[in-house]
């Protein structure tokens, strides 16, 4: 009896500690990323569409609600691309994609903390421009706005305290109808991979 008491006091103190610890580390973490974003560019128009792939800057913010739940938004400015039919550029247009995810981290006491997630995606298309002979021929316009899923894995790797290097890789439904003088001709989804590499920091 007497053992199984003094093991069931030093196994309540190391949970006890263990709470303690997991409790000091701050539920907000912000990470700031590189990310390179590789459209799939499947276009149902007949025209060819495609916007180019860039790296982009990205910020998110995550708050977590237990050790292995957490929600993350993702912030960046509106990215600028340009567009091409064919391999022919015939215009540019800005894109601005927050999205809001909800993350299952598997191991959040690690150094290494893979996690997955999933949630929604919503885009805004803006300074829609068309070249002058293009804007002539088709007066072409697009939808502003786009809802989509996103999916993502990754993982963080402490390096030191309240600082993790990240890696993260999400699949993203973006999407628009394409318009000719008022009239829909098809869909352009974008739909892109997105691979970033940051450092995060617990705050």
């Amino acid at each position: 009896m007497s053992k199984f008491v003094a093991r069931t006091v030093i196994a309540a103190v190391l949970a006890t500690g263990a709470f303690a610890a997991q409790a000091a580390e701050s539920p907000w973490m912000m990470r700031v990323r590189a990310v390179n974003l590789d459209s799939a560019n499947k276009d149902d128009t007949g025209l060819g569409l495609t916007v180019n792939n860039k790296v982009i800057p990205e910020v998110d913010f995550s708050y977590f609600f237990s050790p292995n739940l957490a929600a993350e938004l993702i912030l960046t400015y509106p990215q600028k691309h340009t567009l091409s039919a064919g391999g022919a550029e015939i215009g540019t247009l800005k894109h601005l994609p927050p999205t809001l995810s909800l993350q299952y981290h598997f191991a959040p006491n690690d150094t290494f903390r893979p996690y997955v997630g999933a949630g929604l995606n919503y885009t805004i298309f803006s300074d829609v421009k068309f070249d002058p002979a293009v804007d002539t021929a088709l007066s072409p316009s697009v939808k502003h706005t786009s809802l989509g899923l996103s999916f993502q894995i990754g993982f963080d790797y402490e390096i030191s305290k309240n600082l993790y290097l990240n890696v993260d890789i999400k699949k993203v439904q973006i999407g628009t109808k394409v318009y000719s003088k008022g009239t829909e001709v098809g869909k352009f989804k974008v739909d892109p991979l997105l691979v970033g590499v940051g450092l995060g920091f617990r705050f």
